[in-house]
């Protein structure tokens, strides 16, 4: 086709090869003339041509056929008659000659056509005898039927490769055999979430699961199916589309009815499609709501591409809860549900719709899959359901719908349950209101909301079905809603109640051990049980002088307070129990407001206490003999502005305090870092090396405990690990890391930065000082933070002076004078080197003395609280974020210490697994917890781990 297409003589330049025979001869260049495959413009300049064509044809049935019944170069296209298919050949011949396009190759089912004109056409034009293929799919036009060719290697390895790649050799563009393809495309879906390599060896189950498809799959290739769909002069023309899902899958497919003249019907599937579920979970019936939107998408398409005129269309599902949605309003409706089905109302229309049983269903079979070799024996899939070759009146009937169901899952189907279960046991029976409602069992219900609402469905569908004009329809009304509670109510007493009523209905008195008899009850008018109490006499109203009488034991009233306790915004237990009061006795009700309070999981988030662990003992290097600085603690504060100058126009740039600390004389050593990069700090902690000597070990947090403003502290520190880690690798210095969220862990160095901090703020106040000032005002800082003793005081004058860091350093505290001159002492009494050994021991023993007995108190953290177990759930403490929004987890590893207490975990999360402290981690749920946190907010079940998953397993 291409090369009949000449291009315009200025453009042909641009097509020119290169070539020669052999490398012998000279390169020769040759200039293309007519389109030529591979060029991008080629597919496009040849269909502009036969767009071409069609315009400037005069018949406009010719026209249309020419601009949509070419396929690339193929002309696939067909008549009622013979004359007119005919007329048709003969057109398009001709127009298609005109332009340089002989048409070549016929294939029909209707020979006689070419019988005037034989000699024109050679045996390849025409043979009827020959199948042919298009889009994957044959046609034999001696039984004018559609084959399948299959061309799949049963021989190679079985890998994600070899199955993607022979799934895509399954060519059916009209989904004929969907209920068959979908199958492969379960099994991806299976090996995508085991997370295989493209050449990974299968598990055992999915390679056994794609053997026994490919080993069925040569029956598809006997399978024929006829062409045409509709009957000959049909005088009614109807497309039915079904829908239904699985877990697995949701599909669709169409079928076209045909009526002619003399009553015959003729039911053929025309096309259907199907799609694998998504990876992540959806209830069934949103998945069936998906399957009704594939319907409509499909309906869609269908009737923009067929040419015959169609009188009506249908749509067919199985899911009474997606037909409630299609008729309510989609505003109404959560976002998910709600966009579908604004989507398929402008597609659709809502009266279209109808309820079809589950067994009459053929798209059931789609959504679920079918062995290849049971195809041919499936009527339902190629036939559609036997109804529809029956009288309308014949078809199923619609469900009485409860047109404003919420999206929600579990009240649908209890509602639907109920209606069922109505609608089964009184058909034949006069309806007796008291016999119906007692069917709900309050025991499996979790909401009150829910409770209430099925409730007054069911008090719905028995007005309606007794009320033929007066019918309730739309949303519930706040009356529907309240003869529901009244209802309840009722259920509720003559389930507790029910001696204390038979009672009081022959007037006679409760038994002296009855224990409503303090409350004087009593039947009302409407035969409520309601307190009799003493106020008979106040202003007060009726309702609250005499409150109905509930018991605290049953789940009703648990789920009465519980709802009451979110609508009045998680009140106490005195405020809850004072609001439900108002117009019910609750008896017990102060135990019951006190654990409902208990049991929410906001409150409890809300008032959770973090774990503290029996603090720990203190580290050797905390309470060993060494050299000052030869294990310290590092930590950054800031930042600090300074001047690259003095005077006006001066720049102003941010500094940091880089804090060394000794871990046995708590000796401080302060330095100023210019910037938050891995070079500065290598160079504050090369002068501290210099200046104090070369420490074995360094300790540090990870910045993560860093707030506000050192947030690029936290940044830095975050990052650089691994820079910092290998620097002090190649100088001999560990560095150790404290987990996340952890500050605690480094009180040592807090302690020091907080000391410094409180200084420098003082006497920087709003002043910005240069380099050099900042850095002598820290030595200076750091001089008196090496003074401070390390001991109390004592008030005996004769004592010696306080021990203090700076004798460690420098033998005398740096903000004393200098000791007098002792060259006139005798030298034979003392040499140098005894003299300073002796002053050095001395400095020890009173360190072991005085100080480090000062270090055996626990000054918090005194008692330890209960160990948690792996396993337990946990929430997580997080700065800077709403307690609300903390994150939910498990415990997975506990890392006990040398005393048997664990103070680090593994927690694992939604989102990963996290170390931290677990002072940082609060507990969730306890063993004897029954708290149901399925009632609670959906902000707190969705950030994590569902706590009662493996419960329900």
């Amino acid at each position: 086709m291409y090369r009949q297409i000449l291009v315009d003589p200025n453009q042909r330049s641009l097509q020119k090869i290169l070539w020669r025979d052999n490398e012998q001869q000279p390169i020769k260049t040759f200039q293309l003339n007519t389109v030529t495959y591979g060029t991008a413009s080629a597919p496009f300049l040849s269909t502009r041509c036969l767009i071409q064509l069609s315009l400037e044809c005069i018949d406009p049935i010719i026209a249309r056929l020419l601009k949509e019944d070419f396929y690339v170069d193929d002309f696939l296209s067909g008549a009622e008659t013979e004359y007119e298919l005919k007329n048709i050949v003969n057109s398009v011949t001709t127009i298609l000659a005109s332009a340089c396009f002989p048409l070549r190759k016929f294939r029909t089912n209707a020979p006689s056509i070419f019988d005037d004109n034989p000699d024109t056409l050679t045996p390849k034009d025409l043979d009827v005898n020959a199948r042919t293929s298009a889009l994957g799919l044959k046609w034999d036009p001696r039984s004018d039927t559609l084959e399948f060719s299959l061309n799949i290697n049963t021989q190679e390895r079985i890998t994600k490769r070899s199955i993607l790649s022979n799934s895509a050799k399954l060519f059916d563009p009209l989904g004929l055999l969907g209920l068959c393809t979908i199958i492969p495309k379960m099994i991806l879906q299976k090996i995508w979430l085991s997370k295989l390599e493209w050449d990974d060896p299968l598990p055992k189950e999915l390679e056994q699961l794609w053997i026994d498809f490919i080993l069925n799959l040569n029956s598809l290739s006997s399978v024929r199916i006829p062409r045409c769909v509709c009957i000959a002069n049909p005088i009614n023309v109807e497309l039915h589309a079904f829908s239904d899902a699985s877990e697995s899958a949701y599909a669709s497919c169409m079928y076209m009815r045909s009526i002619d003249d003399a009553g015959n019907i003729l039911v053929r599937l025309l096309c259907a499609k199907t799609k694998v579920a998504p990876l992540k979970a959806i209830s069934i019936p949103r998945l069936e709501l998906c399957g009704a939107l594939l319907s409509a998408r499909l309906s869609a398409k269908v009737m923009s591409s067929i040419r015959r005129k169609i009188t009506s269309i249908y749509f067919w599902t199985d899911s009474s809860i997606v037909l409630g949605w299609l008729h309510s309003q989609s505003r109404d409706l959560k976002t998910f549900v709600s966009n579908r089905v604004s989507e398929i109302q402008q597609l659709t229309l809502a009266q279209s719709w109808r309820h079809v049983p589950s067994q009459l269903n053929p798209a059931d079979l789609a959504s679920r899959g079918l062995n290849p070799k049971q195809i041919q024996r499936v009527n339902l899939w190629w036939d559609g359901p036997e109804f529809l070759r029956q009288d309308e009146r014949e078809w199923p009937q619609n469900i009485a719908l409860l047109s404003d169901l919420p999206e929600r899952k579990y009240l649908t189907t209890t509602a639907k349950t109920l209606t069922n279960t109505v609608t089964t046991t009184y058909t034949h029976t006069s309806i007796n209101i008291n016999k119906v409602t007692q069917i709900i069992d309050f025991n499996k219900y979790s909401k009150f909301t829910t409770l209430q609402r099925v409730m007054a469905y069911i008090l719905r569908y028995l007005h309606n079905s007794k009320c033929k004009i007066d019918k309730h329809t739309g949303h519930l009304t706040v009356e529907e809603l309240n003869l529901a509670m009244k209802r309840l109510i009722k259920l509720h007493q003559q389930e507790c109640f029910a001696t204390e009523i038979n009672i009081l209905k022959i007037n006679k008195n409760l038994p002296s051990k009855s224990r409503l008899l303090s409350l004087s009850p009593f039947l009302d008018d409407n035969g409520f049980l309601r307190v009799g109490g003493r106020l008979q006499n106040s202003s007060e109203i009726y309702t609250k002088k005499h409150q109905i009488l509930l018991d605290c034991s049953h789940n009703f009233t648990k789920l009465l307070f519980a709802y009451m306790h979110k609508k009045h915004l998680h009140s106490g237990p005195q405020l809850l129990l004072a609001n439900i009061r108002n117009e019910y006795w609750p008896l017990k009700g102060r135990i019951l407001a006190r654990g409902t309070i208990n049991k929410c999981s906001v409150c409890r988030l809300m008032k959770a206490k973090s774990i503290n662990p029996l603090m720990g003992n203190l580290p050797a290097s905390r309470v060993t003999p060494s050299y000052p600085f030869e294990i310290s603690g590092v930590d950054f504060a800031g930042p600090f502005l300074i001047t690259d100058r003095k005077g006006r126009g001066c720049k102003i740039s941010k500094s940091y305090l880089c804090l060394f600390i000794c871990f046995a004389t708590k000796a401080i050593h302060l330095e100023i870092a210019s910037d938050l990069s891995t070079d500065a700090f290598i160079m504050c902690l090369r002068r501290f090396i210099s200046r104090r000597g070369k420490p074995n070990q360094i300790y540090c947090d990870n910045g993560t405990n860093f707030v506000g403003a050192n947030n690029e502290i936290n940044s830095f520190l975050n990052s650089e690990h691994e820079n910092i880690s290998t620097f002090g690798a190649d100088e001999g210095i560990k560095f150790n890391f404290s987990p996340a969220y952890s500050p605690h862990f480094g009180g040592l160095w807090e302690a020091g930065v907080k000391a410094a901090k409180f200084h420098a703020v003082r006497i920087l106040g709003d002043r910005h000082l240069t380099f050099e000032e900042l850095s002598t005002l820290f030595t200076q800082i750091e001089a008196i933070l090496n003074s401070r003793p390390l001991t109390p005081l004592s008030s005996d004058p004769t004592d010696l002076e306080p021990l203090t860091p700076g004798h460690f350093l420098i033998g005398r505290m740096l903000t004393s004078l200098p000791s007098p001159n002792l060259q006139d002492i005798n030298p034979n009494r003392l040499n140098r080197y005894q003299l300073l050994e002796q002053l050095k021991q001395h400095f020890w023993g009173r360190w072991r003395n005085e100080y480090l007995c000062e270090l055996q108190q626990r000054n918090k953290w005194r008692i330890n609280q209960d160990n948690l177990k792996e396993g337990d759930m946990v929430i997580l403490k997080e700065p800077n974020i709403p307690p609300l929004k903390w994150r939910v987890g498990r415990i997975h590893k506990l890392y006990p210490g040398r005393d048997g207490v664990a103070r680090v975990a593994d927690i694992k999360t939604a989102k990963g697994i996290y170390r931290r402290s677990l002072h940082q981690t609060c507990p969730l749920l306890h063993e004897d917890d029954k708290t149901d946190l399925r009632a609670s907010e959906p902000s707190v079940i969705d950030r994590g781990e569902d706590v009662y998953a493996h419960k329900e397993k």
